[in-house]
């Protein structure tokens, strides 16, 4: 498995709790990493020889101003392309985006702005408008991350950065919130996983508790038990207890391999896994992981 991106989450904390979110972020959330764990993931990340990019996502990594700046300055010496994706909740200014992002500059090469009705304005929020200008005056690549709403069509980007407008994906508190405001369809028509490539995915997301995950809430190992490259080497995806029935025959295959009763139609494929895979944690505790990534603020007991 070649890996050449890693995803991290900084934390689970947010200053918003959009109902379109994979990893229930909220301002309830709890994990956030350290230095001390960032060094050793992207000390990791560089023994595997194949990462290129690394991103500090949430949650909002922005609420842990100092050790994101620290992270993506560790991040830029190593020679990682360096990439962030915030809110930009902290940008009440012209001059105050400029003060925060000022630090960033030279070192990141994709700042990647939340703009939709999800984070508070169909339009570009002012805030969005001054992280914007300010990335622009100070030579930052930039961009917006746009989630339509569930009336329209969904988009093809899924399971990367979206470069454009995508659709949601019904996994996660989306899950929760959003399913039943889009026509469904029987849970025998889900056979395949249309968004994450379980065999070769790319890139994976390493969480503040150290799980990496080939799909928010599908976890491979936790490298602060097992190192990275031990975690890949081991990965074999037919036989993994989750991504295989996944990969044999999409979340049908995963609700009946394992003899999960189905409630009948579902929003879309990830609608299905994310609820036949919330029935099967006590099964796999070690596999469907954390507690944050299903939207509980303890850990399992």
């Amino acid at each position: 498995m070649l890996i050449t991106g890693l995803h991290l989450l900084l934390t689970y904390q947010c200053t918003l709790e959009c109902d379109h979110c994979f990893v229930w972020g909220g301002p309830w959330q709890s994990g956030t990493m350290t230095l001390r764990d960032i060094r050793k993931i992207l000390e990791q990340g560089g023994e595997l020889g194949s990462v290129r990019s690394v991103y500090f996502e949430g949650g909002e990594p922005f609420l842990y101003y100092p050790v994101l700046i620290e992270a993506v300055r560790l991040a830029s010496a190593m020679g990682f392309q360096v990439g962030v994706v915030s809110n930009a909740y902290w940008a009440t200014s012209a001059d105050d985006a400029r003060a925060w992002l000022a630090p960033l500059a030279g070192r990141v090469a994709d700042l990647s702005l939340s703009s939709d009705r999800f984070h508070g304005s169909e339009a570009p929020a002012p805030e969005v408008r001054n992280a914007l200008a300010a990335a622009a005056a100070l030579g930052i690549p930039s961009g917006t991350i746009t989630i339509a709403g569930p009336e329209a069509a969904r988009g093809t980007a899924a399971g990367q950065l979206p470069t454009g407008e995508s659709g949601v994906m019904y996994r996660g508190r989306a899950a929760a919130t959003l399913a039943g405001d889009v026509p469904s369809q029987p849970w025998e028509s889900h056979t395949e996983c249309p968004y994450e490539d379980l065999r070769e995915p790319g890139r994976v997301h390493i969480d503040p508790i150290g799980w990496v995950h080939i799909c928010q809430g599908i976890a491979l190992g936790n490298l602060f038990q097992t190192p990275l490259r031990e975690i890949f080497e081991a990965y074999v995806p037919d036989a993994h207890p989750v991504a295989g029935p996944l990969l044999a025959g999409g979340p049908a295959e995963l609700a009946r391999r394992y003899c999960l009763p189905t409630a009948g139609r579902y929003a879309d494929a990830c609608h299905l896994c994310f609820e036949t895979r919330a029935r099967l944690r006590t099964t796999f505790p070690a596999v469907l992981v954390p507690d944050q990534m299903y939207g509980y603020l303890e850990e399992p007991r």
